[in-house]
């Protein structure tokens, strides 16, 4: 028998749609002679599988189920995608941890910690890593806009904290601009972060480990003439983004080592990416851990896993059967 595989998409915030495209990519990527595969999509209290007569069946919550025809089908394994809540700040992974369902991704205390940028950047700055200085705001605080430039400077970044996809951010020039960034990043989240720019060249590198291996993919360099690297940079071609990245064979053993060890700190699991700004004097800054990177045919890791010269779908066999094995052998 197959093992069944859900592939989850969806999620409770605007980066629902980077999800959907997140999964069928997955879908793509994973092999289908060794698993059967299913979509799920949640939202809110929605959770349907999409059947392959293109019907959806609700999900029993009680036990990752459903039925067709009077026929119960349980799953083996969830592959996450969801980018945002509740699939990338550890609420589904602690259902699935109660449910002994195995996933693809970080358990519950680093998919919390990575999620909220601020918290993760200074607790990783305990550890020795360069991070911009940044401030947070909470719903319901409020800062001036003179505090801001006080305490950060501009340019600045003001972001929602809790999220991704640069929804809700804004590169800040000058004072008029503070206000109205506040007010769009808390649109997003009930936290903001306000972070100091970093000049310097945008890099990124993906990496995941298991049981018999460390695999730490080349490094991608981003490219646009957007102010920064945003929405329409990441997802409507408004960007190059060169696999390897033009830097020297020091720097790049450097990040991929740095890359290694930040995966080891926060005992992440599949696949992670790490985004770093580097300065004019090759100091790595780090930008920010993502634990369920975007998965698209043209993501950053699908590029970094054909550079290395792999196998997307070996890649993605290595991340389910280390799971899967875990709980075997537990």
């Amino acid at each position: 028998m197959k093992p069944n595989i859900a592939i989850i998409a969806g999620g409770d915030t605007s980066e629902i749609v980077v999800s959907v495209r997140s999964a069928q990519g997955i879908y793509s990527f994973i092999d289908k002679d060794r698993y059967n595969l299913y979509i799920v999509e949640i939202e809110g209290l929605r959770w349907e599988v999409q059947l392959l007569d293109g019907e959806k069946a609700p999900i029993d919550r009680n036990d990752f189920s459903f039925m067709v025809d009077g026929m119960k089908t349980k799953f083996d394994f969830a592959y996450i995608t969801i980018h945002g809540t509740p699939g990338e700040d550890g609420r589904l992974q602690g259902y699935f941890d109660l449910l002994r369902l195995p996933y693809s991704c970080c358990g519950v205390l680093a998919a919390a910690l990575t999620y909220d940028k601020f918290a993760c950047n200074q607790y990783l700055k305990g550890f020795g890593m360069r991070v911009a200085e940044s401030l947070a705001l909470r719903r319901g605080q409020h800062i001036s806009a003179e505090q801001v430039i006080d305490k950060i400077g501009l340019p600045c970044f003001i972001k929602p904290s809790l999220g991704g996809s640069s929804f809700g951010v804004t590169k800040v020039k000058n004072v008029e601009q503070i206000e109205p960034a506040i007010v769009k990043a808390f649109s997003e989240a009930d936290e903001v972060m306000i972070e100091a720019f970093m000049e310097g060249r945008e890099i990124t590198c993906g990496c995941y480990k298991t049981k018999d291996k460390t695999v730490v993919f080349p490094i991608t360099e981003v490219v646009t003439d957007n102010e920064f690297f945003d929405f329409d940079a990441k997802y409507n071609g408004q960007v190059d983004e060169i696999t390897p990245a033009r830097i020297s064979d020091r720097l790049t053993e450097r990040v991929q080592s740095l890359t290694s060890a930040i995966y080891d700190i926060l005992n992440c699991s599949g696949i992670i990416r790490i985004d770093y700004i580097i300065s004019a004097d090759d100091k790595i800054n780090l930008l920010e851990v993502n634990t369920t990177p975007g998965m698209t045919a043209t993501s950053f890791i699908p590029q970094q896993v054909r550079a290395a010269g792999l196998d997307i779908k070996d890649v993605m066999t290595d991340i389910i059967e280390n799971s899967l094995n875990k709980k075997l052998n537990s």
